[in-house]
């Protein structure tokens, strides 16, 4: 688990929306694929008599095969490292944010543990352990909202790194690109070689 970062996997559009408009975007988790996820949500929401409850995740373990191609697979995806404790000062501007970690549990342990309401949103079975994920809620009891942009400074940021599926001769040019947004000039924009570095090649070469 890191203390420095959260880590957002998502895609290109969704990186150039917050570069240029300086937010991030919580929407409605109904469209998750998780439905007990999502479920958990939808109760917190009922049983509090909330009009909006709104959700993004991030999360706190270092790259791994898993969260590229689960949650930004293809060579648009990206992955955006926030600096932990810029980001989570940030998000004390805006009303209405509860953001934590989640907890993992095995359904004999949930058979016998008395569920707090309040705990539904950070609750997930176990078998998803391995993603150390990172909440981030918005909730409302007057406000019917489907999604809720918060701003972010860009300063906020620690590194983008770009899809390991990205073509090496598109790279330059996304970067490029990236950076020309205004702001964004001197942000550390890299590509992932998660699946094909040439340092863990040759020393695998050099094996006797």
């Amino acid at each position: 688990m890191s203390k420095e970062f959260l880590r957002r996997y998502t895609d290109v559009p969704a990186l150039i929306y917050f570069l240029r408009e300086r937010k991030i975007t919580l929407l409605d988790p109904q469209s998750w694929d998780d439905s007990n996820d999502s479920h958990y949500l939808t109760l917190y929401r009922e049983k509090n008599r909330l009009r909006s409850v709104l959700a993004l995740c991030f999360t706190q373990t270092s790259e791994t095969y898993h969260h590229w191609r689960v949650f930004s697979g293809g060579p648009s995806g990206v992955c955006i490292r926030f600096k932990r404790s810029q980001f989570l000062n940030a998000l004390k501007e805006q009303d209405g944010i509860r953001s934590g970690p989640v907890a993992y549990l095995r359904l004999p342990q949930i058979r016998e543990a008395h569920v707090a309401t309040d705990d539904l949103p950070f609750l997930k079975r176990y078998a998803f352990e391995h993603e150390e994920e990172y909440r981030v809620i918005y909730q409302s009891g007057t406000k019917k909202k489907v999604k809720l942009d918060i701003k972010m400074p860009l300063s906020c940021i620690d590194k983008i790194t770009l899809s390991p599926w990205i073509h090496p001769a598109l790279y330059p040019h996304l970067k490029r690109t990236l950076r020309s947004i205004n702001g964004c000039s001197t942000l550390d924009i890299v590509r992932s070689t998660l699946i094909g570095n040439e340092e863990w090649k040759r020393l695998g070469e050099n094996s006797t």
